[in-house]
């Protein structure tokens, strides 16, 4: 229809114990928050990214959806995890054209599985006399064929399908419009997968996704303390007197442990890079963390401690513009550090 009404495209975050959605609209350097919505999912519909009951994920989207007034019809979402593949690679000089036609060659060379099995995508991040330097994403056909699948299902479009790590960087960059000096790392800590973006103003330098989250501070709760899931989490949040009996000083330790292998994870990350790269000029300047493991109680602190750079929370809706009347702030402010990679993908939508 010529003068129809434009279709809205939400941002839908499909992790692996929650779903969340964001709608927006207006342009770039303004931007309002339409809708958004946050469901938990019920334990092991999707374990490690592959979603194992789909008639249960496509239900929570809906309900998302219904619960939380998103008419959009149309989705962006994303993937992450270890069928995942991102690289950038350096090419010799050569044109647009050229690289459409060799770029199965060149991605054989990167990618580990057979290029019939996966989508492939790819973008020039820059082009110089002397070498052609590319960024390419790869992701199971599998994997995405049941990503569409439950979008579907719950009565939506899915037009695009991201990368988490990528639509964390458009979040970062809408919010935060960085200089081409400022290098920061995005860490986002899901349940069950850290996704690691190494950003030097609005170019990423080096992306790992990490089978590290949130849930193996249960976990170690639930083991150690013999404690059920519920009060695990209760207790990993800092709620006060989750559980009787349970002495302060027993959990300490126990978080310490997992806060060392996620502060490991990180450093090494960037051994990796600094192992990549022949810039030995580029020296990270802080960490912005965000997802729900962003949300424990004193580990920005730790981290900050343990790597020695400052370490703060992400805010998604720094620069976009939300509506007090129709968005209650405590709500905003309590699911925020969860919606960084949902605002990114709502981003693409606008």
């Amino acid at each position: 229809m010529l003068f129809g009404k434009k279709q809205s495209v939400a941002g839908l975050d499909i992790g692996s114990s929650s779903i969340k959605m964001v709608e927006l609209d207006g342009k770039a350097n303004n931007l309002n928050l339409v809708s958004l919505g946050f469901e938990n999912l019920p334990d092991d519909s999707i374990i490690d990214g592959q979603i194992m009951e789909l008639n249960v994920v496509s239900d929570c989207i809906q309900n998302v959806c219904t619960n939380h007034q998103v008419s959009a019809d149309q989705v962006v979402t994303g993937v992450s995890g270890h069928s995942v593949i991102i690289k950038n690679i350096v090419l010799p000089p050569m044109s647009k054209e050229e690289l459409e036609e060799s770029i199965d060659w060149h991605a054989e060379e990167h990618i580990p599985y057979d290029l019939s099995d996966v989508s492939l995508d790819y973008q020039i991040t820059e082009n110089t006399a002397d070498s052609t330097q590319v960024l390419i994403a790869a992701c199971k056909r599998e994997r995405i064929d049941s990503i569409r699948q439950a979008i579907q299902l719950a009565g939506k479009q899915p037009v695009a399908i991201d990368v988490d790590t990528f639509a964390l960087q458009n979040c970062y960059e809408v919010n935060y419009q960085p200089v081409d000096s400022d290098v920061v790392t995005l860490l986002n800590i899901g349940a069950s997968t850290m996704n690691v973006n190494i950003v030097k103003g609005t170019r990423s330098l080096f992306t790992r996704d990490i089978t590290v989250g949130g849930s193996q501070f249960t976990d170690v709760l639930q083991r150690s303390l013999g404690l059920s899931f519920q009060q695990a989490e209760a207790v990993k949040r800092g709620v006060s007197h989750a559980v009787e009996g349970v002495e302060e000083k027993s959990i300490e330790p126990l978080m310490n442990n997992v806060t060392e292998i996620v502060a490991m994870e990180i450093q090494k990350t960037f051994d990796f890079y600094r192992a990549t790269t022949e810039d030995n000029h580029t020296v990270v300047q802080k960490i912005l963390i965000s997802g729900g493991g962003s949300k424990l109680t004193g580990l920005a602190q730790e981290l900050s401690r343990r790597l020695e750079l400052p370490v703060e929370v992400l805010n998604p809706f720094r620069n976009i513009k939300v509506d007090s009347r129709k968005f209650d702030a405590d709500y905003i402010n309590e699911i925020m550090p969860e919606m960084a990679v949902a605002v990114g993908l709502a981003v693409r939508g606008v």
